[in-house]
C-alpha cells in the first residue's frame, strides 16, 4: 500500500468502507456510529493507489446520505501537522470530498476548500479542485493568490485549454493568467494538428507535454522510410527519436519489437519500456508464443505477457491464468490480479468464479473491481447479478457503469439508477448507462 493505514477485515463495515464497497454504502444508514468510520476513511486515506482509485464521491455521498457535517473534514485539513507533513496525499482525499460535496449541493463545503487554497500547505491542490468546479462565485479574489504564487510552469499545469469559467474570469484581471491561457490553447491547437498529421501518416498521435514549450525531442520525420533493423538501432540508442522508432515498429507489428521488449522491460519502469508496452498493445495472437514464455518464466516480462494472454489467449492459457489469479489472491497482491481476471473473464472460465468473488470482496485495490465484475458477468451471469446490484453503490465509476448495464430491475435498483442518471456529480458515462436502463 502507499501509506501506513491498517486495513480492517472485509467482513466489517469499517473494512468495507475502506475498500469503497457498495454493500457498505447501503449498510451504513442502519449502523450507529458508521459516520465516524466515514470520517476515519477520509482522514486516513485507505486507497492502495490514490492515483488510480476513486473515493471522493463515494464518501461525499455518504456524508449527504447520513446527514453528516463537513466540519470534521475541514478540521483535518487545518490540523497543526499540515505545515510540517509534506505528504500531499494527507489532504488530497479530503479536498476531493469537499469538492464533491459542493457538486452535491452542499455549498457550505466550498468555504473550507477556499480557505485551504489561501492558507493550506497544499494550496495548489485546492486550487485545482476549485477550478474544476467551474464556479467563479467560489473563487473571487483567488486570482491574486494564483498570480503571486504560481510561476509559469505552475500556470501551465493549472490552466486548462478547454473553456473554464473560473480561468476565463481570472484571465480578465490577471495578464499572466491570460498569457498562460493563450499558451495552453496554442498547445492544444498544435497537438490537434500533430494528431491529424500522425493519423494521415499512420503513426500514433503523441501530443506535446503541457509543462511548457516543447523541447527538441525529434519529430520522427523519416522513420517510416527506415528498415526494421535501423529502427531497432534508433530505439536502442534511447535518444530523441527512440520513442518514435518504437511506435513505428509497433505500427508495422514486426516481431523484432518482442526482442526489444526483452531488453527493456526487465529494467526499472521508464519512458522507453512504457513506449514498448503501448506499441505491443497493437499486436494480436502472433505474440502468444512469446507471451506464454514470458508469463511462465517470470524474467521481467511477465506483466506484459499476462496482458497479451488476457487480450488474445486461448483456452489452453486458462491453467496459467488460473495459477496467476490464485497466487495473487492468496498473497493479496491485488495489483497483479487485473490481467488474469480479464483473461479468464474473456475466456468465460467458470472455474475462476470463486477466486473472482474473493477478489471482489477482499481486494484493497478498488481499481481491480471493474475487471472482476466484467469477468463475473461473462463467466457466471446469474451469480453476477448480486454483485452488479452492489456495484451501483461502488466507489469506482467503471463499476457503477458496468453495474448500470447489468443489474436486474428491482424497486431498489430502479431508484438507484434514477439517482445516478440525474446526479450532476456523477461521471457522464455512468449517467448515460443509467439513463439507457431507466428510459429504455
Amino acid at each position: 500500500m502507499s501509506n501506513e493505514v491498517v486495513m480492517e477485515s472485509a467482513r466489517t463495515l469499517h473494512g468495507q468502507l475502506q475498500r469503497g464497497l457498495g454493500r457498505a454504502a447501503r449498510r451504513a444508514a442502519d449502523r450507529p456510529g458508521s459516520g465516524e468510520y466515514v470520517y476515519d476513511c477520509i482522514r486516513r486515506d485507505p486507497r492502495w493507489d490514490p492515483q488510480c482509485e476513486s473515493r471522493g464521491l463515494y464518501y461525499a455521498r455518504l456524508l449527504v446520505d447520513l446527514e453528516l457535517p463537513a466540519g470534521p473534514v475541514a478540521e483535518h485539513l487545518f490540523h497543526p501537522s499540515d505545515h510540517v507533513d509534506d505528504d500531499p496525499w494527507r489532504v488530497q482525499l479530503a479536498l476531493e470530498v469537499l469538492s464533491d460535496l459542493v457538486r452535491l449541493s452542499r455549498r457550505e463545503a466550498a468555504a473550507p476548500l477556499r480557505r485551504y487554497a489561501e492558507e493550506g500547505s497544499h494550496w495548489y491542490d485546492a486550487l485545482v479542485e476549485l477550478i474544476e468546479l467551474g464556479d467563479p462565485a467560489l473563487t473571487l479574489g483567488l486570482d491574486d493568490v494564483v498570480a503571486s504564487r504560481c510561476d509559469d510552469a505552475d500556470l501551465a499545469q493549472l490552466v486548462p485549454s478547454d473553456p473554464n469559467p473560473v480561468i476565463d474570469a481570472w484571465a480578465v484581471r490577471q495578464p499572466r493568467i491570460a498569457e498562460a491561457l493563450e499558451r495552453s490553447r496554442e498547445r492544444a491547437r498544435d497537438n490537434a494538428r500533430y494528431r491529424e498529421a500522425a493519423r494521415a501518416a499512420g503513426l500514433p498521435g503523441r501530443p506535446a507535454r503541457t509543462g511548457g514549450p516543447r523541447a527538441s525531442s525529434g519529430d520522427g520525420s523519416g522513420l517510416a522510410a527506415r528498415s526494421d533493423g535501423e529502427l531497432l538501432d534508433v530505439a536502442r540508442r534511447r535518444g530523441p527519436d527512440s520513442v518514435g522508432a518504437i511506435f513505428e515498429l509497433g505500427r508495422r507489428r514486426t516481431l523484432a519489437l518482442l526482442d526489444l521488449a526483452e531488453e527493456l522491460l526487465p529494467e526499472r519502469p521508464g519512458r522507453f519500456g512504457g513506449a514498448v508496452c503501448r506499441a505491443l498493445a497493437q499486436y494480436g495472437p502472433e505474440t502468444l508464443p512469446r507471451a506464454r514464455a514470458w508469463a511462465a518464466a517470470k524474467g521481467g516480462c511477465e506483466d506484459m505477457g499476462l496482458r497479451i494472454l488476457a487480450r488474445h489467449g486461448t483456452r489452453q492459457d486458462i491453467p496459467l491464468l488460473m495459477d496467476e489469479l490464485r497466487e495473487t489472491v492468496e498473497k493479496r497482491e491485488w495489483g497483479g490480479a487485473a490481467s488474469p481476471a480479464e483473461g479468464l473473464g474473456r475466456l468465460r472460465a467458470g472455474e475462476a468464479v470463486p477466486l473472482l468473488k474473493t477478489a471482489w470482496t477482499e481486494s484493497t485495490y478498488a481499481y481491480l473491481r471493474p475487471r472482476v465484475l466484467t469477468a463475473l458477468t461473462r463467466t457466471a451471469p446469474h451469480t453476477a447479478e448480486s454483485y452488479a446490484v452492489e456495484g451501483l453503490w461502488d466507489c469506482e465509476a467503471d463499476v457503477r457503469e458496468e453495474a448500470a448495464r447489468f443489474a436486474p430491475h428491482t424497486r431498489d435498483t430502479r431508484l438507484r439508477l434514477q439517482r445516478l442518471h440525474h446526479d450532476v456529480a456523477e461521471d457522464p458515462e455512468v449517467r448515460a448507462a443509467a439513463a439507457a436502463r431507466t428510459l429504455g
